[in-house]
């Protein structure tokens, strides 16, 4: 049972599943207790309070965050513990009977969680705060680093576009954002806390500004101005929505990184049809090649699902040799896994759990080849690296501006990381290391 009386160490732990979106509210929320008093845990120490922020954009991200709930109620049996997200949003009763939890705040309730907190402090009662997705209008800007360097901009939430495979929508409800002048603003805040570095997140971030007559291209030329800022990455765009003119914009500016992330799902246009997707092959591959004509050395990082329904042997040979065609730096590999109520289930093509796993390893061979040809394209070359904060038991580095993870080699014994965290620093860059996806690095 908890006991509401040790909530005067007013102390916290936070877990987030997912996609950079979540880690940013995750962020969002521990600043809003923050205010309250209530601090991040440090190491030895109990948390009185644990936020977990979820994921369920798989059965197994399901898994992974009951395992991870049961498990921490054991760990901390005294703690109250707060649930969020997307699993909380479409399984909530199954998330309020798991042991520990007081708190169960739906996708759009992220920013309420202090009040539910104050009223279990209060009396003791669980809260249970999920509205219908559809009902969902509301947006809520927030721009945090948690325990990071880099810090992650919420720009845009929910998605209109109903991929066969996908509980995103039913999740994260329609597609909205905030304005230009609220995320201008968001980053002068960062600069003036000493911010070098912003991830632009959101669950469709190219739809960004459709209902207000604004638009994402805007919002970069917008941010571009902000000073103090040095650099900005682009996270997750649709392809069809990542215009040759932002394309040209990131290739000339000093402030947005040579680095993109685009969904692709699928190298199959017939499998493309399946899922919904709204582009063909021919338009990826177009985006990609004028990326790496304007870039040559941007890294490029893409989603692929794999085993999805309907995704025959020669569908999933042709996706293969369709991105081994292209000048890519990585794949983000998912196992396709069914979500109820998808029209997914409506297509008759099943591929087995076995074969699943073994196009899973295939695509896998092929990212860490793709990575490793990356990486070593940069040997002996000079980029700039923005220091990450340093964390106990972790090497040294940080990200290049083209996103190479970098750990540094040869420090001298008397090194003190914390003069060198969030500085830009030039770093000659040495062999790649595959097993960690690292690349070596030597400040100069």
């Amino acid at each position: 049972m908890i006991d509401r009386n040790t909530f005067g160490n007013r102390t916290a732990l936070f877990h987030t599943f997912g996609c950079k979106l979540n880690f940013s509210e995750t962020s969002s929320i521990a600043r809003q207790l923050a205010e309250k008093g209530i601090r991040r845990i440090t190491p030895g120490e109990t948390p009185d309070i644990i936020v977990v922020n979820t994921c369920s954009v798989t059965e197994l991200a399901d898994k992974k965050c009951r395992q991870t709930i049961r498990s921490l109620h054991r760990r901390f049996p005294q703690a109250a513990i707060l649930v969020t997200g997307c699993y909380a949003q479409l399984k909530s009763d199954e998330v309020a009977g798991l042991p520990g939890v007081a708190v169960v705040a739906g996708t759009d309730r992220k920013d309420r969680i202090v009040d539910f907190l104050d009223k279990f402090t209060a009396d003791g009662s669980n809260t249970l705060s999920v509205d219908p997705a559809r009902d969902f209008r509301h947006f809520t800007p927030s721009c945090e680093c948690g325990d990071r360097t880099r810090y992650f901009l919420k720009v845009q939430d929910g998605c209109d576009y109903w991929c066969s495979y996908c509980t995103i929508p039913a999740a994260r409800g329609r597609s909205r954002s905030g304005t230009i002048d609220q995320m201008v603003a968001q980053a002068a805040d960062v600069a003036a806390r000493g911010g070098k570095e912003i991830v632009i997140t959101g669950v469709n971030i190219g739809d960004f500004g459709r209902l207000n007559g604004e638009s994402f291209a805007d919002l970069v030329r917008a941010l571009d101005r902000v000073e103090g800022i040095e650099r900005y990455r682009i996270s997750s765009i649709e392809p069809n929505l990542l215009t040759d003119d932002i394309i040209d914009f990131v290739a000339g500016s000093k402030r947005f990184m040579p680095h993109f992330h685009i969904p692709l799902q699928s190298g199959s246009d017939q499998v493309l049809r399946l899922m919904r997707r709204r582009y063909d092959t021919e338009l990826f591959a177009h985006k990609i090649n004028c990326i790496r004509r304007s870039m040559p050395h941007a890294f490029i990082g893409i989603d692929l699902i794999v085993g999805a329904r309907g995704e025959t042997e020669e569908y999933f040979n042709d996706s293969c040799r369709f991105i081994e065609s292209l000048p890519l730096s990585r794949l983000h590999v998912f196992t396709y896994s069914e979500r109820p109520g998808t029209r997914a289930l409506e297509i008759p093509h099943v591929v087995s759990e076995a074969e699943k796993h073994k196009r899973t390893r295939r695509m896998l061979a092929i990212s860490e080849q793709m990575l490793t040809r990356f990486t070593a394209g940069f040997e002996n070359s000079v980029r700039p690296m923005l220091f990450e904060h340093p964390r106990p038991d972790h090497p040294c580095g940080g990200f290049t501006d083209n996103y190479l993870k970098v750990e540094l080699q040869n420090l001298p014994a008397d090194f003190n990381p914390m003069a060198y965290d969030n500085r830009i620093v030039p770093v000659r860059l040495g062999r790649p290391i595959p097993e960690r996806e690292t690349v070596e690095g030597f400040l100069l």
